[in-house]
């Protein structure tokens, strides 16, 4: 199923009307979710449309939030999210973050007490489009299991670096500090094929290529896999995001994040309020001319992509490459989807009473 962008924008934008958003959270909830479309991360997308809904159904989600600062300095703040999308808090976190550059070189924004905020790229490519560095991360519900244990401790949670460039595409560095996303787990469920070896360990920590091994009580592994092959160095920094973004802010941490599936509760005696994440700007005019640095951004990413090859059917591929190529494919093509994704959010339509998407093809 092929559906274009303004359709499945529109569509989005309604679900997270009916649920109580105001207009302008609604559109800015749908531009995250749809950006992660484009860019061709298909687990973050409409696919979650339904968990946040979920979420809500289950008061787990605050659709009105009161968003607040409730820590400040010149560079630094922390919000409180009061409940709300994290498609919402973060933005606002973001914009406070560029705003705190803006006038002193770099701001630092901690966010607790929020959800589930989308593509890390989203919130990075803020800063980017103000002539910024961005960063951004979020901790995430407990999936992942520590180097030597197979207990769950950690989330996936994503770090995203982005750079401007000149002539070329922002550099986005935009990954999970597991071995896979959650994500690429569902994909695999929906298409009923196998995992990777190196990305999941089964309850009783043996290695698996069972997409459902995760859903049965199994863990994700870090980024490396195992030991031998550097997993303790995806350790170290799934455990960066999740004190910057846990401990620092007054979020949960560790354990003790609230899972994104609604059909879970969040355990009791939490140490903190919601999901927490942590996002920066940094301007480049702060260190050098603009110019000057997009023209050696621009040496530096030619210079890779003309590095020498292996395969000659196969180069370099440049960090946020594959997902500048898939929006300029995608806005002019469309946005698959799978038939169960497709499926999912026409059952939604039906329980919010929303119009479905039509089937244009």
């Amino acid at each position: 199923m092929i559906v274009q962008e303004r359709q499945l924008r529109d569509f989005t934008y309604r679900i997270f009307q009916s649920i109580g958003c105001p207009d302008a959270d609604a559109a800015l909830a749908a531009d995250v979710l749809l950006s992660a479309d484009l860019r061709g991360i298909d687990s973050h997308g409409v696919a979650r449309l339904s968990g946040y809904v979920r979420l809500w159904e289950n008061n787990r989600l605050n659709p009105t939030p009161h968003i607040r600062i409730v820590h400040e300095t010149p560079t630094t703040a922390t919000v409180d999210g009061d409940g709300g999308l994290g498609l919402v808090v973060a933005p606002y976190a973001m914009n406070l973050a560029i705003e705190k550059a803006r006038q002193y070189g770099s701001g630092w924004v901690a966010i607790r007490h929020s959800n589930h905020f989308g593509i890390a790229a989203y919130h990075a490519l803020k800063a980017v489009e103000q002539e910024m560095i961005g960063y951004a991360m979020t901790n995430a519900s407990p999936l992942v299991a520590p180097t030597f244990s197979s207990e769950r401790l950690l989330g996936t949670n994503p770090m995203c670096y982005a750079f401007p460039a000149g002539a070329y595409p922002p550099v986005v560095v935009d990954m999970a500090t597991s071995a896979a996303a959650n994500g690429k787990l569902e994909i695999a469920q929906r298409m009923n094929v196998p995992i990777p070896e190196g990305w999941a360990l089964t309850p009783d920590g043996k290695a698996t290529t069972d997409p459902n091994a995760v859903t049965a009580g199994g863990a994700l592994l870090p980024l490396g896999s195992e030991y031998g092959r550097g997993s303790h160095k995806g350790f170290g920094l799934s455990a960066t995001v999740d004190i910057l973004s846990g401990v620092l802010s007054g979020a949960n941490y560790g354990p003790w994040v609230p899972p994104f599936v609604a059909y879970l509760q969040p355990v009791a005696d939490q140490p903190g309020k919601g999901i927490g994440h942590f996002v920066g700007a940094m301007r480049v005019d702060g260190f050098r001319p603009v110019a000057d640095f997009k023209a050696h951004m621009d040496q530096w990413i030619s210079r890779f992509k003309n590095a020498q090859r292996i395969n000659e059917e196969q180069g370099v591929i440049i960090p946020g490459e594959p997902e500048y190529r898939a929006t300029q494919h995608r806005k002019e093509h469309g946005i698959p989807l799978v038939d169960a994704v497709w499926e999912n959010l026409q059952v939604l339509a039906v329980k919010l009473g929303v119009e479905g998407i039509a089937d244009e093809t």
